[in-house]
């Protein structure tokens, strides 16, 4: 455990920020940055760059900006590199995912226009709905790790940057169950040299991100870190890993929601939860294999938050449903439909419909600057392993062996802030309050 007020190395010189797929999140990402350096636009949605932090009593009044509080990179600091499987640039790939105006993005069409995806790991049998052109080859799985690496150690060259972090933005890969492989590293080592199925793409790339000494984030439902062998590695290293599945749309919707229901007691009959989506990943999900993967993580969170073991006269019979349509006229942006069938005094039913029309990628931009940011403030401090106070931006975050997920975004919030109090040497806030009445 990192000792309270630990001290922090600056963050000096350029922040490498790899990114591995230059779909609509990632050039979202970028364009965003870019589009907020030359202020065009403001951070909206980042904790990093417009969040508070209360410290001390609230008699003190002291609540700092979050970035002016712990010492992270400043954006102008930051450097963009990707992986691919089509070769388009950045402001072609903007273009093509239809996210953001083409008014904004000739605005930055410069700065977009240099960010070229190096060739990308990819295995269509991980990721059926799409094929990839621009891509590497090699012998065995390994071999492609080192490529990767190689890829590493030039663009850091290249770009002089000082530090790394990765964020997996890539599409969903199928569902994949633990693998006896995957329980050591040398056991996970032996099967990349033999080209395994239990090792796809995206642990290739976590393996590669490890070995060059940078900290990992995984932004889809992948499997991908959250196995032993690769916190293993990560412990072995020093580096932190994070992960899994951005906190969009609905899950997001249901992390506000269902604390509150369970807050005051109303009991549950059923939550029927539909999405309609019409980008890439929305077809990625089209193949039943990949929907698995991504309908594990939706499902988990509502078990987790309501607790029904501890409460099976409110909890322990509900219905829940998940379907995800893939509609090519809505683009990016997403409809998420939820009708929950609650109960409340005397058993009496009700109901409870949200409607809520996001974009999926605005919602998730926010989310990989804050995790590139926050990755490399934990870098900086040694934090190593798996870093559970960053589980406010995961569907289905990580947490230490034999523990279960937190899901409540609320007691996320507060986790990832007593995790900044503690590294700044500040009280912990607990909110009892009752030393003002003393």
């Amino acid at each position: 455990m990192i000792e309270k007020g630990a001290p922090i190395a600056e963050a000096k010189g350029k922040l490498g920020v790899l990114l591995v797929g230059m779909g609509a999140v990632t050039t979202t990402f970028i364009a965003g940055v870019e589009a907020i350096r030359k202020g065009l636009a403001s951070p909206i949605g980042s904790l990093t760059q417009m969040g508070t932090i209360r410290l001390g009593k609230r008699t003190e009044g002291r609540s700092p900006l979050i970035r002016d509080f712990v010492p992270l990179a400043d954006l102008k600091d930051l450097v963009f590199g990707t992986w691919d499987i089509f070769e388009e640039n950045a402001y072609d790939a903007a273009l093509h995912a239809g996210v953001l105006e083409k008014e904004l993005l000739v605005q930055i069409k410069p700065q977009m226009s240099k960010i070229k995806p190096m060739p990308a790991v990819f295995d269509q049998e991980y990721v059926k709905r799409l094929a990839g052109t621009h891509i590497k080859k090699g012998k065995t799985k390994m071999d492609m790790a080192e490529q990767l690496m190689d890829d590493i150690v030039e663009f850091k060259k290249k770009n002089r940057c000082s530090r790394m972090v990765m964020v997996w933005c890539a599409s969903t890969e199928v569902f994949i169950k633990p693998h006896p492989v995957h329980k050591t590293l040398a056991s996970f080592e032996k099967a990349m040299r033999e080209n395994h199925k239990a090792i796809t793409p995206s642990m290739i790339y976590a393996y590669a991100a490890l070995k060059s000494g940078i900290g990992f984030a995984n932004g889809a439902p992948n499997l991908t870190v959250d196995i032993p062998a690769i916190i293993e590695l990560a412990e072995k290293e020093n580096l932190p890993i994070c992960g899994k599945d951005f906190k969009t749309g609905q899950t997001l919707m249901k992390t506000i929601v269902a604390p509150g229901l369970k807050a005051r007691l109303l009991g549950l009959h059923g939550w029927f939860s539909t999405n309609i989506l019409g980008n890439r990943d929305g077809e990625v999900l089209e193949d039943p294999g990949s929907f698995k993967t991504k309908e594990e993580s939706k499902l988990s969170v509502l078990e987790y938050i309501l607790q029904p073991k501890v409460y099976p006269e409110l909890y322990s019979d509900f219905s829940h449903l998940v379907r995800i349509n893939y509609y090519p006229p809505r683009g990016d942006n997403k409809e998420g439909w939820d009708n929950i069938d609650i109960f409340g005094w005397l058993g009496y039913p009700m109901q409870i419909k949200i409607d809520f029309l996001c974009r999926d990628s605005i919602l998730a931009a926010p989310i990989v600057l804050d995790l590139a940011l926050f990755m490399d403030l934990a870098q900086r401090t040694g934090m190593r392993g798996i870093q559970e106070w960053l589980s406010f931006y995961f569907k289905s975050p990580m947490c230490a062996e034999n523990l279960y997920p937190e899901h409540d975004l609320f007691i996320q919030l507060m986790k990832l802030k007593n995790t900044l109090r503690h590294l700044r040497g500040e009280e912990l806030i607990t909110h009892l309050g009752l030393e003002y009445y003393d």
